[in-house]
């Protein structure tokens, strides 16, 4: 059975466009010219995934991923021309899995699409270990191997690890992190966690100033990359 993709998007073209990109791999294709529209079908449809423009003719598509937040539980893309940080963070803070600005690359648009329904997969399984390259992540025993090698690392470190671990392949931002790994009284501590982040990448990464787990968003946050 092919995977459902719901495209909430008040531009035909754009609509068109991505069908075409899509459909070779094999998904089912929805489509929705307003929030109102779009809303409808994600409740009659239940997609696995949703592409989301924000410029939508009826309602602003800030207001409609929170609306698509009190129950739609699968990965939302955020597609727009909007390219503003507070834009982007603010899409990401209210649920968003990813942010991509118009106009984009149809290749990136498709592997960021399989990633998130990837990671959605995994995160119904209840996963403990995950393998990333020559690196491994062992959530139940606490450890961290890079090369078959343990890799030594705090209680902090290692949590912070972990939450970008589980969510692999989408973009966190600062204050998320800061909350989940420190809690409310640091979300405005952004250089404490840049030498967290620092510290991550020269114990897991081969280059640490070029990072190929650990990638920086800049003025958002981090991505973890598969």
């Amino acid at each position: 059975m092919s995977e459902t993709i719901l495209i909430i998007d008040d531009e035909s073209a754009i609509r068109r466009l991505l069908e075409i990109t899509l459909k070779p791999g094999g998904y089912s294709i929805l489509e929705a010219p307003s929030g109102k529209d779009g809303l409808a079908l994600a409740a009659s449809h239940n997609p696995q995934l949703i592409i989301l423009d924000l410029g939508l003719p009826d309602e602003d598509g800030q207001i409609v991923l929170k609306k698509l937040r009190e129950w739609y539980t699968g990965p939302v893309i955020i597609l727009s021309v909007r390219s503003s940080e507070e834009d982007i963070v603010q899409a990401l803070d209210s649920g968003a899995n990813d942010y991509l600005t118009k106009p984009f690359r149809t290749g990136e648009l498709s592997a960021r699409v399989r990633s998130s329904l990837r990671f959605s997969s995994q995160a119904g399984k209840a996963q403990t270990l995950f393998s990333f390259n020559n690196l491994e992540i062992d959530l139940v025993n606490h450890t961290v191997k890079k090369g078959g090698e343990l890799v030594k690392l705090t209680t902090t470190e290692f949590s912070l690890l972990a939450l970008m671990a589980k969510n692999a392949g989408k973009v966190l931002t600062h204050t998320f992190i800061l909350k989940e790994v420190w809690g409310y009284s640091y979300l405005e501590q952004t250089q404490y966690l840049r030498v967290f982040v620092a510290q991550l990448r020269k114990k897991i990464e081969d280059n640490p100033s070029q990072p190929v787990y650990i990638n920086t968003e800049s003025g958002i946050g981090y991505r973890f990359c598969e």
